[in-house]
């Protein structure tokens, strides 16, 4: 049976010049535009595809790859705003909706066209995929599914005095503290992540780079980039302005200092009185 809102694996029972019809088990046949239909088609087959409903009551194949599915949380454009709510950009013809009741009290200054909004998207009652901004409704804030060193996927959501709050796998929340935040993180944003430490409260401490000296290279890396990219010289030294050396590298003052010393002991840069220059290979 098709489900609304997710990717299916659906049978194809027939090929016409409207299309493909798939077999939705109770949502019925659902027909596949035919410029959608991959070449060399043929009954019995499988297609991947994703059904949504078009109208009340229709549901719709298409392989179009929207931006989000049912369950997930992404950052999405507003494209228009009526007294029923705002419309979002999500990759497909229909633009996602999100009613007034879906939007914080505090968020609604901010609905308005173009502009970006956290939102997890879910079925109403109606079975239409719809979007809400009240993630707090669908997310945990504990679990005891992970251990430690664990890969997951994030969303990066609100900066917090601890430091950036996320979403682990479209189901949790988590934090990454600031001591380990060695880049720039912007709100939205997805990445992987890996899981720091089991807490005695089962809640989530996320780490953004994997354990151990793989983060260390990957900030040297980072660095070293930037090196190249500025002509093999930059007039930053460990005595710079911390706000200077994050705009630059994304990195704080101290992970800085100690990446320059890592760098150093490995021959890759000479620390000079007015900056730091790359070894050339």
């Amino acid at each position: 049976m098709a489900e609304l809102g997710v990717w299916n694996d659906l049978n194809l029972l027939r090929v016409s010049a409207e299309g493909a019809f798939l077999d939705g088990g109770e949502q019925g046949e659902l027909l596949l535009p035919l410029d959608q239909v991959p070449a060399g088609s043929q009954p019995l087959q499988t297609l991947k595809v994703f059904v949504y409903l078009e109208a009340p009551g229709h549901a719709t194949a298409t392989t179009r790859k929207p931006l989000a599915q049912r369950g997930e949380v992404a950052q999405l454009k507003i494209a228009t705003v009526n007294k029923t709510g705002a419309f979002l950009a999500w990759g497909l013809p229909q633009n996602l909706f999100l009613p007034w009741k879906e939007v914080k009290p505090e968020q609604k200054p901010l609905i308005q066209e173009g502009q970006p909004i956290l939102v997890v998207l879910f079925l109403n009652e109606e079975g239409r995929v719809t979007a809400s901004t009240r993630l707090e409704e669908f997310l945990g804030d504990e679990t005891e599914e992970f251990k430690e060193g664990d890969k997951v996927s994030l969303v990066i959501a609100d900066r917090t005095d601890l430091g950036v709050r996320v979403v682990v796998n479209h189901r949790y929340w988590g934090m990454v503290h600031a001591s380990d935040i060695f880049s720039r993180v912007n709100r939205g944003e997805t990445r992987d992540g890996y899981i720091k430490a089991l807490r005695a409260d089962h809640k989530l401490n996320v780490a953004l780079s994997s354990p151990g000296y793989a983060k260390v290279d990957a900030i040297a890396q980072g660095v070293l980039t930037v090196l190249k990219r500025q002509g093999g010289f930059i007039p930053v030294t460990d005595k710079s302005r911390p706000e200077d050396i994050y705009t630059l590298f994304g990195i704080s003052k101290k992970v800085f200092k100690q990446t320059l010393g890592a760098l150093y002991k490995s021959r890759r840069i000479v620390l000079e009185e007015g900056g730091i220059r790359l070894v050339r290979d």
